[in-house]
């Protein structure tokens, strides 16, 4: 047994063994060390393989299978629709996971697989990484479809980027107009952690169809991010927190300390102006005054 670093889970291997003979010796071996599940990953092919098919029935034979999912590549258009027919009617499934949801297609092949199999989708692979693997949800699939965007999926990276007590200090801050370069670092690093801008953007109602003519460079994008947090943190707190004091000597010291230019901190602190202005006119009063959507969060 070999640990997966990524998956932090046990895996069985036995080289050079068949198919179905590892898998019943790791159902076995699941068994005597008291293990709750069991999942055996099969050999994928782009298309339908009489060999493929015999293995996995052996398979079948040999180890109690209590659900089978079949992992369609939502990249294969009408591909995709062949294969899982021939699956059900072969092998027999209980459900699917689509993946590369992250790419270009807008997921059309889900309707077809769900209408000629009869089985839910179960899980969409929108990445590389296990974090990546979603619950399938059809409503926020037809959307896409459509053109839409994925408001709640996007809703969804935001409530788990931005903590509890985070949400509710910022819209405290802008109630009061007392945000800060402090906050707008804080900002910087929540927005890291809800992923590309490019798959964020596709979330968007009406950038979704049109994102993939839009070449942006993720590499520059982290590394502006990088650069504006090493200039705010080469400031002293009384800077942070009171911006308008930053005169061409303190400027200059920022730079040399951050490895950056006395233009790109200006540019910084204009697009923090930016922020600024933008959530004093969200939270103003009249008729142009805005509730932020922080009531999941507390606020």
């Amino acid at each position: 047994m070999t640990p997966s670093a990524a998956a932090g889970a046990p895996v069985f291997s036995l080289p050079g063994e068949k198919p179905e003979a590892i898998a019943k010796k790791a159902y076995a071996h699941a068994r005597d060390h008291g293990n709750d599940v069991v999942i055996i990953d099969t050999a994928g092919r782009l298309h339908v393989d009489a060999e493929l098919m015999d293995e996995l029935r052996r398979i079948k034979q040999e180890v109690p299978i209590d659900e089978t999912l079949l992992v369609i590549d939502a990249m294969v258009g009408q591909d995709a629709v062949n294969v899982a027919k021939s699956f059900a009617e072969d092998i027999g499934i209980d459900g699917v996971i689509l993946t590369k949801l992250d790419g270009d297609t807008r997921g059309g092949a889900a309707l077809s697989v769900r209408a000629v199999t009869g089985k839910p989708i179960k899980f969409a692979g929108v990445g590389e990484k296990i974090d990546d693997l979603e619950s399938f949800y059809p409503d926020r699939m037809a959307g896409r479809i459509l053109g839409m965007g994925d408001v709640l999926t996007l809703i969804d990276k935001a409530q788990e980027s931005f903590d509890e007590k985070a949400a509710v200090d910022l819209t405290r801050k802008m109630r009061t107009n007392s945000f800060t370069l402090e906050d707008y670092l804080e900002q910087i690093r929540q927005m890291g952690k809800m992923g590309s801008i490019t798959d964020l953007l596709k979330m968007v109602p009406g950038l979704g169809s049109r994102i993939k003519d839009v070449d942006i460079d993720e590499e520059q994008v982290a590394r502006a991010q990088k650069k504006n947090e090493a200039i705010i943190l080469s400031m002293t707190r009384m800077e942070r927190r009171n911006p308008d004091i930053l005169n061409a000597g303190r400027k200059r010291r920022i730079a040399a300390g951050s490895g950056t230019t006395v233009q790109e901190i200006n540019l910084l602190l204009k697009q923090f102006e930016q922020a600024r202005q933008m959530m004093k006119q969200m939270m103003g009063g009249g008729k142009h005054r805005m509730r932020m959507p922080f009531n999941k969060f507390g606020g």
